[in-house]
């Protein structure tokens, strides 16, 4: 069995949902990633930032930096794994909701954070992440804007 905890990057930088989307954007600059998981106070995940958010949510809409990362996170129906979930299930998932990387939750914090490319430098699970890389590149229609 494949489990999750022996792909995943466990020092996973996080940001509070009351700091600003600039915050978050300068987190990921300085450590080049493209997501960061977003947590309470009490360190309990509530959501996640993509670059992507930032660009889409933020800086098209007119909206300023200092914008509260509440405002711009995906807190609907993030998607995560276990630790002891299976990384073919893993990847099955994130085909399914078209997503590069995945937050790895325990007892509701984030202990690690498991990208397509974790799971395919391992030849066993190499078929399973180019599938999901296909359907995550399947063009989706574009949010229209209200």
């Amino acid at each position: 069995m494949h489990q999750l905890n022996k792909f995943m990057t466990s020092n996973v930088y996080t940001v509070n949902e009351t700091q600003s989307v600039q915050d978050a954007a300068n987190l990921m600059s300085q450590y080049n990633i493209g997501s960061v998981p977003v947590v309470n106070n009490a360190g309990q995940m509530v959501g996640i930032i993509t670059d992507r958010d930032i660009t889409l949510r933020t800086t098209a809409q007119g909206e300023a930096a200092q914008t509260p990362i509440s405002q711009e996170m995906t807190a609907q129906q993030v998607v995560q794994g276990t630790p002891e979930m299976d990384a073919h299930e893993a990847a099955q998932l994130m085909a399914q909701h078209q997503i590069r990387r995945l937050p790895v939750v325990e007892n509701g914090q984030v202990i690690g954070m498991v990208a397509l490319g974790d799971l395919a430098v391992d030849n066993q699970l190499n078929n399973e992440a180019e599938e999901a890389l296909s359907s995550i590149s399947t063009p989706s229609e574009p949010q229209k804007l209200v």
